[in-house]
């Protein structure tokens, strides 16, 4: 059963290709999600196909990938229903469709691939389909952040390229993952690699197109540019780069924890200032890929703790990954109509789950986290992952509380969003019971001194917003921050947009002085006497041939 793995990276494909024969034909796009989970549940022996380059493997090798594809075909199986009733995407279908379903497989492929090539053929084709989605609503704001989200996309590819070429050369010419994983690393190649897979990622000080992206998107390609996009340059600094390597036991598994500390609190203070519902998400995604770095710096550290490292990242992008999907798409629907109270209990939870609330999956990884940077040498850090989840609980119910002061008197949603949102929702409830890793690390959590520490931040965070918003510091500074990125954008745009200067009136070009230089040189001495050696040298090279 190898042959699943093709299907599932051609079955969006072939979804695209009917959306823009028959746009009407999209209203089943959400089914080509469904041979990707078949193979999640099934997990048949990986293919082999040499024919599209040497080394050619798609399969799922560990733990990590299967729940990593699990979550995110989820996620885009949903969103896609999602957008389908979206009322906001009515124009230009074809071209999102089309783009969608690339962007679609193209975040497959790079989980399944067995090989760096096939990963970045898939990371390539989801990084640069990814730009229609986020220009594709009309105006100066989406075709500014698409602008820049191209820009660095592209930065970002030749970044990943080059480095991927020093991992392959390092591992003697294999393209196999396992293989690099197993080479030494230099630090060119670790730099590279972290840098290009940093822009997909967004951590800080690389997030600068997310917070353009995400209000100029539409809910649904919100909800997996941040669900599942951004966890794909994760997924790329773990696949390849090695664990326990002696280049990364000292500084620089300590240089990525700072980074991952850094985005998690920047996140913080700059999405607590934001006016959007969306913006705020933005810079909370931000703050969760911190939490993200640090458990890979933990994995770099101590390579005895790999495969629980390794358990712990699946399972926190797993939450993410739901948990920021179902808010982004909670965004849109705030936007069309006055949410009724089903949907204020469904957001609710999602929210709940991303503070880290007890018996949500937030709070079965938080624990998790916590439990492991106590077991290893990080144990005084634990201090600021309560500090961090403070943060986390402030974005959220900032968040929400922008959601309800932007809903519209009237408007309607449609039944089907509601359908494809709510198992998104609900996931944050139901996975902690339904998945064996989740389970054991939310009845660890049950205990009453891990559900207090779970409470407080979520208590402290309530009674911060609730006292900001009776002294009206609930406006947002977001319109009087700098935006350094989009100046730096428009400018490179117009620097390569400009023409070329040149001078007044009609060009004749003057040979005269060039002629008279070269009469001068060819008329003089030094040539003359080279012209008549070069002469005798032919004469008498032709007589001793005689």
């Amino acid at each position: 059963m190898s042959w699943l793995w093709l299907v599932a990276i051609v079955a969006p494909l072939i979804a695209g290709a009917l959306a823009m024969r028959w746009p009407r034909s999209a209203a089943w796009a959400w089914t080509s999600v469904l041979p990707a989970l078949l193979c999640v549940a099934v997990n048949p022996e990986p293919l082999v196909i040499s024919i599209l380059w040497p080394g050619t493997q798609w399969g799922l090798e560990d733990p990590l990938g299967r729940a990593w594809l699990g979550f995110t075909a989820l996620l885009w199986g949903c969103a896609t229903g999602f957008a389908y009733h979206d009322p906001t995407l009515r124009d230009h279908l074809r071209r999102f469709w089309s783009l969608w379903s690339i962007a679609l497989a193209g975040n497959l492929l790079l989980i399944v691939s067995l090989d760096a090539a096939g990963f970045y053929v898939g990371f390539s084709m989801m990084s640069l389909a990814a730009y229609a989605l986020v220009a594709h609503l009309a105006g100066p704001g989406p075709r500014q952040a698409g602008r820049l989200y191209l820009q660095l996309a592209m930065l970002g590819e030749m970044l990943v390229f080059s480095g991927m070429l020093l991992r392959i050369d390092a591992a003697g010419g294999s393209l196999l993952l396992g293989d690099l994983q197993q080479a030494p690393v230099s630090e060119l190649a670790a730099l590279l690699l972290v840098a290009g897979f940093g822009i997909k990622a967004g951590f800080w000080p690389l997030h600068v197109w997310l917070p353009m992206a995400h209000p100029a998107a539409p809910p649904a390609a919100s909800a997996v540019l941040s669900g599942a996009m951004l966890k794909a340059g994760v997924l790329g600094i773990w696949r390849f780069l090695p664990i326990g390597e002696a280049t990364f036991a000292g500084q620089a598994s300590l240089i990525l924890l700072g980074l991952g500390l850094v985005t998690a609190f920047y996140g913080v203070v700059f999405g607590l200032l934001q006016r959007r519902a969306k913006s705020v998400l933005a810079y909370s995604s931000v703050s969760q890929i911190g939490y993200l770095l640090i458990i890979i710096a933990l994995a770099w550290s101590d390579p005895d703790h790999r495969g629980a490292a390794a358990s712990l990242l699946a399972l926190y992008a797993v939450h993410h990954g739901l948990a920021k999907g179902a808010l982004f798409m909670g965004a849109g629907l705030a936007h069309q109509q006055k949410l009724k109270p089903l949907h204020l209990a469904l957001l609710g939870i999602a929210a709940l789950a991303l503070a880290g609330a007890p018996l949500t999956s937030g709070g079965a990884v938080k624990t998790q986290l916590k439990s492991l940077m106590t077991e290893g040498a990080w144990a005084d850090w634990t201090l600021l992952l309560s500090l961090g989840s403070v943060g986390t609980a402030l974005l959220a119910g900032r968040a929400v509380w922008l959601m309800l002061r932007e809903q519209p008197a009237g408007g309607h949603i449609a039944p089907a969003q509601i359908a494809f949102w709510a198992p998104l929702c609900m996931a944050s409830l139901v996975l902690p019971w339904a998945w064996p890793p989740l389970r054991g690390a939310l009845v660890y959590s049950l205990d009453w001194s891990y559900t207090w520490s779970m409470l407080w931040p979520i208590l402290v965070a309530g009674l911060a917003l609730a006292a900001a918003s009776q002294l009206g510091w609930g406006s947002g500074l977001a319109g009087r921050l700098p935006q350094p990125a989009r100046y730096l954008s428009l400018g490179l745009v117009r620097a390569l947009q400009r023409p070329p200067r040149l001078p007044a009136g009609r060009i004749r070009p003057d040979f005269r002085p060039l002629e008279r230089q070269l009469n001068r040189r060819l008329s003089g001495e030094p040539v003359m006497w080279s012209a008549w050696v070069l002469l005798s040298l032919l004469l008498v090279g032709w007589l001793f041939g005689q």
